[in-house]
């Protein structure tokens, strides 16, 4: 077998060590979107953004579960919908990904 060398994949991450999916979601609230959890009665719970423009799209609930540990968003806990807001800290990491200032709708915690 010898000595073989294995490529390794590392997968892209920002300075703030945040996902792809995650950097994504974050400049999509910036930029004016909604994130919410729909849950049913069931207890299913299905994870949209809805972008300013275009079709929703269905999200990872991993990802929104490791941006809400982090602190960076935080809902305002309504059923059968809660949306997410960026926090204080989501702001700060928005605005360090865009480059500049970010306005959209955000918590004060």
């Amino acid at each position: 077998m010898g000595n073989r060398r294995v490529p390794v994949l590392f997968l892209e991450r920002t300075p703030m060590n945040l996902s792809p999916s995650e950097a994504a979601v974050l400049r999509g609230l910036a930029a004016g979107g909604t994130l919410k959890i729909h849950r049913h009665l069931d207890g299913r719970k299905i994870c949209k953004f809805y972008p300013l423009d275009g079709p929703s799209q269905e999200l990872p609930r991993a990802v929104v579960e490791r941006l809400k540990t982090r602190g960076l968003i935080d809902s305002n806990k309504k059923f059968p919908a809660a949306t997410y807001l960026l926090t204080q800290a989501g702001k700060r990491a928005a605005e360090s990904l865009s480059g500049g200032p970010v306005y959209p709708l955000a918590a004060k915690n």
